[in-house]
């Protein structure tokens, strides 16, 4: 309520014309632990006339959940003389390890490709940022074997009819986390839209993390990486020689 009335009063100063968009998160942090199956995260908020009361049209509503974003090289497979070998590659500095989109209907009937591209409204167009020059055609084509690659992962998606919106002031969008989900920080981008232009955006954060036994073995792995490294190799040198012991007794 206090955000609510905050959110007004800068109207009521600004005389801003357009709606506003006022987000909420059914949780703001999801917590990995032992035996997690993944969350699901209800994304929902109001829309607002400049006068703080229900929006005089109707706007179609876009919500895009992010992951944090790392640099990854990516390899293509050809198969020669009926082995399988790497290719071409190459490296992209920007990747979401997670992406969701949710919408009122296709985006393709709410704006044209240029501000879906600008504002990553879907997977086609998403920005994946290429190291270097690239051919086109090469960038579609490891464009699209990244997407493909996390759909079938779940860590990519997209539901153009995942957004409901009642009487002009509630919208709402159930998005799923997955098991494998990467820990970090997210932002979930709420994107108010009429005939084709974007009148109003709104940014909630989500923090994704471990606690336990398993967030202090990523704590370690991530602050002591060379020392996790070399235990994790004597570790397994010394599994080895114990199950060779062993099964020489036998």
């Amino acid at each position: 309520m206090k955000r609510l009335l905050a959110v007004l009063a800068l109207l009521v100063l600004t005389g801003a014309r357009d709606p506003i968009l006022v987000p909420e998160v059914s949780q703001h942090e999801v917590v990995v632990r032992q035996g997690f199956t993944g969350a699901e995260l209800l994304l929902f908020g109001a829309i607002l006339s400049p006068e703080g009361t229900r929006a005089a049209q109707d706007y179609d509503i876009v919500v895009v959940l992010k992951g944090p974003t790392s640099p990854i090289i990516l390899r293509e497979k050809r198969k020669i003389a009926g082995i399988w070998i790497n290719a071409d590659s190459t490296e992209m500095h920007s990747v979401p390890s997670y992406f969701a989109m949710a919408s009122t209907r296709p985006i393709s009937r709410i704006v044209d490709s240029k501000t879906a591209a600008i504002y990553e409204l879907g997977l086609p167009w998403l920005q994946l940022s290429p190291t270097g020059a690239i051919d086109p055609k090469a960038l579609t084509r490891f464009n699209a074997g990244l997407v493909d690659l996390r759909q079938r992962n779940g860590l990519y998606r997209q539901d153009e009819a995942g957004v409901n919106v009642k009487q002009q002031v509630l919208y709402q969008a159930r998005i799923s986390l997955p098991s494998n989900v990467q820990t970090g920080r997210y932002t979930a981008e709420t994107f108010a839209i009429s005939r084709g232009r974007v009148v109003a955006t709104a940014i909630s954060e989500i923090a994704v993390r471990k606690l336990g036994f398993e967030g202090a073995i990523a704590n370690f792995a991530q602050s002591w990486s060379l020392l996790y490294g070399l235990l994790t190799v004597a570790i397994s040198v010394a599994m080895g020689w114990l199950a060779g012991r062993v099964f020489s007794l036998v």
